[in-house]
């Protein structure tokens, strides 16, 4: 499908790529990893055409459509997110599709894969210029999945997706028809999807096959073997070299010493690659220890504009935990986080902070965090820290010599990271709170982040889409979703696993297990249920409503599990007609050859069945709108 050949592309002197090769076949699902400025978006813009090679060859076979996410959105637009979504290819474009798609197909396609990217009904027809970026760049994402191009050139796609939203397009990746190249960071949807990872490696394309985590093996006995095999030969170049030094001078022996001279000349030397100036590496100074509440929200409001997010929302984070806030995007994940931080001031109710707590706040905006008119130095100096801890700190975050001179508006997304991390650093905090920590870092940075706050030992709560760093660190989770949370006090497997059970008995994500006015929290996770002073509600009578709302709860299970099933049906056969129709798209643009052969069918033959399956289309695609409204209810 693709194929690259000696490639070759220098930047000022420094070398990206040399005499590299890469083969893409159909149904490929290849990784690109790399330190951050190895050259991997560079690569993907040659492969685009956008940029030119010093030298080499990029074949792509005719016909291949290519579909393209990069890093940050383009400026939207006026049209409405729907529109986006299905906009036609431009002649530009080699995401073209055939003709012979119908509109209302493409519709149905586009918002049942709108809603997997958590937009809801009543987005579809806003103007794309009233969203953020972040949701700009997953209507894009839904454009590319709508026309499925032959192949996928993917960006660190993850990067503006919350974490259901992530579990939905992984899944949906494992069934793509086409061939994917992605550029990631996320170790754990790397492992779920790459079948072959490919690391840019000293101006080298290095391909290895598995997942993440086979090419960190691999890599590893690699480099010993290579190892082994260096040392070896050098010890044979030793051996030589003595029996030269010692009778290259003498008559009787110098014609042996000659040969054993040309034996070395003639051998294909191993060489180890020169290890990389040293990554990210840092420890947090271990911060003073903090009351045992650190911050406390009682009876909190609050609504940007008319939008209610919370409404009496009572929450308390307690010494020692780290907990990771999960839910759907436009839950109030990071408002939650801004208002324990103090970012955003209550509106009503009461926030209220425990004793000796220093807290630092890591915003998923890197740019609310730095000032883009002072340099590198000068953001890093305002800690009030000696200059030699600040440089020491900066070059420990891989800004050394003149890069500390830079300007924060210069820097990449990862460098801007990097110096929010440098900042922590500079004035540790006892209560840290973290807002998509990993994003446009690298997964040597990642790791590096991850193996600090492994060690630290302050409280920490964070969102993050990133599974590895969560099931790593996480050891409680909060899930928040409609201005209400739910705490559970374990690790991540432990919260999916309540989730799971939760389901099966009809107890779900709305259900009145959630922290409310009614269900008040106490502590971080208790909750008083004893009835209000002067109640009427006999023991009897409470036993007569509970043992009615679990029938209502499993008449609602009931029907949802019907309904799950239906839909799930539906799907199939949705996705088994849209499969057959691509065959069908494919040998009617081959028709011309085809039909030199005595056995190819007839383009009516053809044109007749993609009817038919038009037709079963935009009858199945509405049933399947009105299910999932009916599960959403």
């Amino acid at each position: 499908m693709l194929t690259v050949t000696q490639l070759s592309k220098a930047y000022a002197g420094r070398q990206l790529f040399k005499d590299a090769s890469l083969q893409v076949n159909r149904d490929d699902r290849i990784g690109l990893i790399g330190a951050n400025g190895a050259g991997k978006t560079t690569l993907v813009s040659i492969l685009l055409g956008n940029e030119q090679p010093d030298s080499g060859q990029i074949a792509l076979q005719k016909g291949v459509r290519i579909g393209y996410l990069p890093q940050e959105s383009s400026p939207s637009r006026s049209e409405s997110i729907l529109e986006l979504v299905t906009l036609y290819p431009s002649e530009t474009e080699s995401l073209g599709t055939a003709d012979v798609w119908d509109r209302h197909i493409v519709e149905a396609r586009a918002k049942r894969i709108l809603r997997g990217l958590s937009f809801r009904e009543t987005d579809f027809n806003k103007p794309a210029d009233f969203f953020s970026g972040g949701w700009i760049m997953r209507a894009q994402l839904a454009r590319l999945l709508v026309f499925e191009p032959d192949l996928l050139l993917l960006d660190e796609p993850t990067n503006h997706l919350d974490l259901e939203s992530l579990i939905w397009f992984q899944n949906y990746l494992k069934s793509y028809s086409g061939a994917i190249l992605m550029i990631s960071h996320d170790r754990s949807f790397l492992n779920n999807l790459a079948e072959n990872i490919i690391e840019i490696d000293h101006a080298r394309l290095v391909r290895y096959r598995g997942n993440f985590d086979q090419f960190l093996a691999q890599k590893a006995a690699r480099q010993e073997q290579l190892i082994a095999a260096y040392k070896n030969q050098q010890s044979e170049i030793a051996r030589l070299q003595t029996f030269i030094d010692r009778f290259g001078a003498k008559n009787t022996k110098a014609s042996q010493a000659q040969s054993k001279r040309k034996q070395i000349e003639r051998m294909g030397r191993i060489e180890i690659p020169e290890k990389k100036g040293t990554g990210v590496s840092f420890r947090f100074p271990q911060p003073v220890r903090s009351g045992q509440k650190l911050v406390e929200l009682r009876d909190v409001m609050y609504a940007y504009g008319d939008k209610q997010v919370y409404e009496r929302l009572n929450y308390t984070v307690e010494r020692g935990q780290r907990t990771v806030l999960v839910g759907p995007n436009g839950a109030g994940k990071s408002t939650l986080l801004k208002l324990l931080a103090g970012v955003l001031p209550v509106q009503q109710g009461v926030r209220e902070l425990g004793s000796n707590i220093h807290l630092g706040y890591y915003s998923q905006h890197r740019v609310d965090m730095l000032n883009l008119s002072n340099s590198v130095i000068e953001e890093a100096n305002e800690s009030g820290m000696p200059q030699q801890t600040v440089r020491a700190t900066l070059g420990a975050f891989l800004f050394r010599g003149d890069d500390v001179f830079k300007s924060v508006r210069v820097l990449s997304g990862g460098e801007k990271s990097r110096l929010a991390l440098a900042k922590l650093l500079l004035d540790p905090p006892n209560f840290l709170l973290m807002d998509e920590p990993t994003t446009h870092l690298d997964i040597e940075s990642i790791n590096a982040l991850i193996a600090a706050l492994q060690q630290y030992t302050g409280t920490i709560v964070f969102i993050s889409h990133d599974v590895h760093l969560i099931r790593t660190l996480a050891s409680s989770v909060l899930h928040v979703r409609a201005g209400k949370v739910k705490f559970y006090p374990g690790d991540y497997q432990y919260y999916l696993d309540k989730t799971m059970v939760s389901e099966r008995v009809g107890l779900t994500a709305t259900s009145d297990q959630f922290y409310s006015p009614e269900n008040r929290a106490v502590g971080a996770h208790k909750i008083d249920n004893a009835p209000a002073a002067g109640s009427s509600l006999a023991p009897n009578s409470d036993k007569l409503r509970k043992r009615r709302e679990a029938e209502e709860r499993n008449l609602r299970t009931q029907e949802r599990r019907v309904l799950e099933a239906k839909m799930k049906n539906l799907e199939d056969n949705i996705m088994s007609l849209e499969a057959r129709q691509r065959e069908l798209v494919t040998e009617l643009e081959n028709s011309a050859t085809e039909l030199e052969r005595s056995s190819a069918r007839s383009i009516l033959e053809i044109n007749k069945e993609l009817r038919q399956i038009s037709d079963q289309l935009q009858h199945l695609s509405p049933e399947w709108e009105r299910l999932v409204d009916r599960i959403q209810k």
